[in-house]
């Protein structure tokens, strides 16, 4: 079965946001990363999560500018020093956007039980034009490694042509920040079962 559509060109939140949307834990902060107009900061907030939406321009952001829930951060996430995008988040979500020195740096922004939601161009878009540069393409199975190298539990990873809305090559990935094991240390110890 071929992955469904990327995006919507009317601004409508991707199915892949949407269908694992609900894994993110009730409440919980969730950042959209090179977040464009706002199409996943709008469904979370919604959602009733409080979101912070970062890109170099927000203006397709203004009408969200002072809502209760939202922070807008213009930052330029491609320039010299690595910026501060604060955390743990209980999701992160990036579509369209691929910047490998961010990338890399996303799992650890994840609270335990955090949500990475990641959906891009991968190699092979080439042939349908841009993004065609290898610089913001996806090599084959990176999201998957990238999550395996992290520790993250992988809830659902895709990649492949697609052809609507326009023909592309995607990758996607939902994965999970595994709870943290609890802390036994000092914990008594069991003691031995009486022998009958």
């Amino acid at each position: 079965m071929p992955p469904a559509p990327h995006h919507d060109p009317r601004g409508q939140a991707s199915a892949w946001v949407q269908r694992f949307a609900p894994l993110v834990a009730r409440g919980g902060a969730v950042l959209d990363v090179a977040c464009g107009g706002g199409r996943h900061a709008r469904l979370f907030h919604a959602l009733g999560h409080p979101v912070t939406a970062v890109d170099i321009d927000t203006r397709g952001m203004a009408d969200l500018e002072g809502q209760p829930g939202i922070t807008i951060r213009p930052a330029d996430l491609e320039g010299g020093a690595p910026v501060d995008l604060g955390g743990p988040y209980a999701g992160i979500v990036v579509t369209n956007y691929l910047n490998r020195p961010l990338l890399a740096r996303l799992p650890g922004l994840l609270a335990a039980g955090g949500v990475l939601l990641y959906e891009t161009f991968a190699q092979g878009n080439q042939r349908h034009g841009r993004p065609s540069s290898p610089a913001f393409l996806l090599r084959s199975g990176e999201l998957l490694a990238l999550a395996n190298d992290a520790g993250l539990q992988v809830v659902a990873f895709e990649q492949g042509e697609i052809s609507l809305p326009r023909a592309a090559v995607v990758q996607r990935l939902a994965a999970v920040r595994p709870m943290a094991a609890p802390d036994l240390e000092g914990e008594p110890e069991p003691r031995p079962l009486p022998l009958a």
